[in-house]
């Protein structure tokens, strides 16, 4: 391909509003264009990564019999009705209307679509197992889009979704597509790890997992223990808690309460009460409230951990959970930034850590006052006690006792057991080999496609450079003559570019007539794994030629230093690393 024929809008310098590496090297390098907040299009070079990936994700799909299809984006709201998730999903669900008044959705996933397509197309345990896969359009109205492609309102993803006929074959059918997830993101090139994750929106029985590429800009917290192989996203860690070492109950106390009212002015939040009070957070109790399916509750935390709503929810076994709106505690005449577990007309929650402290400091339910030297148990009681919390640093792992770390991540995919939620709900059946009705067991199974192009990018970009990996580079050598003018120079480009494609190579020529600054500066954007400079040692045949010094490697894709050789040995180098012989 001719460079100067190619649609690549390079930037000198990206948008202030790219915040994320991954997000200004797709800018600069003309890979990516915003058309409106969370939407993007994919230009020529972006495009061709993509198709990459996908072409990856086909492979193993079919690899594990999968069968491609093409579901509709505009779903019949009715689905999601029957499936009861229309309230579910709340505002990020995209709803509009025909001519007729008939409401529809965007389809932000497709468990709807597909099980009504089972429904009346699949009857019997014959035709059983069955997975069914697409490469297609999503659309989410995101809260907040942000770091181009890693969120945004429109996207492109592959969700998979099999049906069983009981459970061991849908441990089986996980199994494989574990299997193939884990070849996808190995053969893109990214660093990540498998890590046990929450249901959420999409719901289920069984045990899910999230694929995490490791990324200091990830939304994720990854938790992992440095000397066994667990691992979970923060919204699901376990961790040795203190009803696990024998200390969930009140200590002794005292015979008479010794909680004493003091004033601490204009002290709303924890840090203001414990500089004020001159002690540590984790001396502090917190007094959050609630909306759990509608019904105000009270949450009890230590100063220094963190509430897990995911935790909390499956705790309260509600659907809803939401913090109570600020402007709801002047109609339960509660004030906020001081309230305490005292005299509360709702159920209170109390994590283990709470009930496990001794001379705590509470709200006082009163503007500008706290208690000290409260004692859990006597000056207040609950009505569960439970794991309510955040995993922090320190914490010790439920599985062997040892140290948990922390890490960043992007979720690039996610893996669901479902069992028989979207079956039950949405009435589908297939008669087993007795004749008897029985619903399909099914799992559901997501990659997102153009989320894959921003996090590759990320963990592949350093210091204004990209250096994708080969599998989904958008071409595989870039060369680059120092003059277009020089004769000898371009009949070189012309021989090289000749034998590496006869190779099977995919080749860019910079056949600009531009300073070479400005193409070394544009090459450094596009980041292709092969550079080959053929400037005034053409007449002997010899060029500068760089490549990556481990292009399956994501923490080491610094190129080598440019090397000066032979035509030959261009080619030769060039077959090591875009077909490396298989182990």
């Amino acid at each position: 391909m001719r460079q100067s024929q190619l649609f690549i809008p390079t930037l000198r310098e990206a948008p202030a509003e790219a915040e994320a590496r991954s997000h200004q090297i797709l800018l600069r390098s003309g890979m990516i264009r915003q058309t409106a907040s969370g939407i993007y299009s994919l230009l020529p070079l972006g495009r061709r990564v993509l198709h990459k990936i996908e072409q990856i994700v086909r492979e193993e799909m079919d690899a594990i019999m999968a069968q491609e299809t093409l579901l509709p984006s505009l779903q019949p709201i009715e689905l999601w009705e029957e499936s009861g998730r229309n309230r579910d999903y709340g505002p990020e669900l995209m709803r509009l209307s025909d001519r007729h008044d008939r409401s529809f959705a965007l389809g932000p996933t497709h468990e709807e679509v597909i099980t009504a397509l089972i429904r009346d197309e699949v009857h019997s345990y014959r035709q059983l197992p069955l997975t069914l896969y697409q490469i297609s359009t999503k659309y989410r109205d995101e809260r907040r889009p942000r770091f181009g492609v890693l969120r945004g309102r429109e996207f492109l993803m592959k969700d998979a979704y099999s049906f069983s006929a009981n459970w061991e074959e849908l441990d089986r059918v996980y199994e494989d597509m574990v299997q193939a997830y884990t070849r996808i993101f190995t053969r893109v090139g990214l660093h990540f790890t498998k890590v046990e994750a929450d249901a959420g929106t999409i719901g289920g029985s069984g045990e899910t997992h999230e694929f995490m590429a490791l990324a200091d800009i990830g939304e994720d917290t990854i938790v992992t223990c440095t000397s066994c192989d667990y691992a979970a996203n923060l919204e699901k860690a376990t961790f040795k808690t203190d009803a696990d070492a024998g200390g969930a109950e009140p200590f002794t106390r005292v015979s008479e309460s010794q909680k004493t009212k003091v004033h601490t002015p204009d002290t709303k939040t924890i840090p203001q009460v414990a500089s004020y009070l001159d002690l540590e957070p984790q001396n502090i109790i917190k007094t959050l409230l609630y909306e759990a399916d509608g019904v105000p509750v009270a949450v009890l935390i230590r100063g220094d951990h963190e509430v897990n709503e995911i935790k909390l929810q499956h705790a309260l076994k509600v659907e809803q959970l939401e913090m109570l709106d600020q402007e709801k505690y002047k109609d339960l005449q509660l004030p906020v930034g001081y309230l305490g577990p005292y005299d509360l007309s709702m159920r209170i929650i109390a994590d283990y850590a709470v009930i496990s402290m001794d001379r705590a400091v509470t709200g006082a339910n009163e503007v500008d006052h706290h208690y000290i030297q409260v004692q859990p148990g006597q000056d207040f009681t609950w009505d569960i006690a439970v794991d309510i919390r955040n995993a922090v640093e320190g914490d010790l792992c439920s599985s062997c006792g040892s140290a948990l770390t922390f890490d960043r991540g992007i979720e690039v995919g996610h893996v669901f057991k479902l069992g028989t939620k979207y079956s039950d709900a949405m009435g589908a059946t297939f008669l087993n080999q007795t004749g008897t009705p029985q619903k399909p067991i099914m799992g559901c199974y997501g990659i997102g496609i153009s989320r894959l192009l921003g996090t590759i990018a990320e963990q592949y970009s350093a210091d204004r450079k990209m250096s994708w990996p080969v599998a989904v580079a958008p071409y595989h050598v870039h060369l680059i003559p120092i003059s277009v003018k020089d004769e000898v120079q371009m009949a070189l480009v012309h021989e090289l570019e000749s034998s590496l494609t006869a190779l099977g190579v995919e080749v860019l020529v910079d056949d600009r007539n531009e300073r070479p600054g400005v193409k070394f500066k544009d090459a450094d954007l596009m980041g292709l794994p092969i550079r080959v400079i053929v400037g005034r040692d053409a007449a002997e045949r010899q060029v500068e030629c760089s490549w990556p010094a481990n292009s399956h490697d994501a923490e080491n894709t610094e190129p080598s230093s440019s090397e000066r050789m032979s035509v030959e040995e261009v080619l030769e180098i060039t077959k090591m690393h875009i077909f490396p012989k298989a182990d």
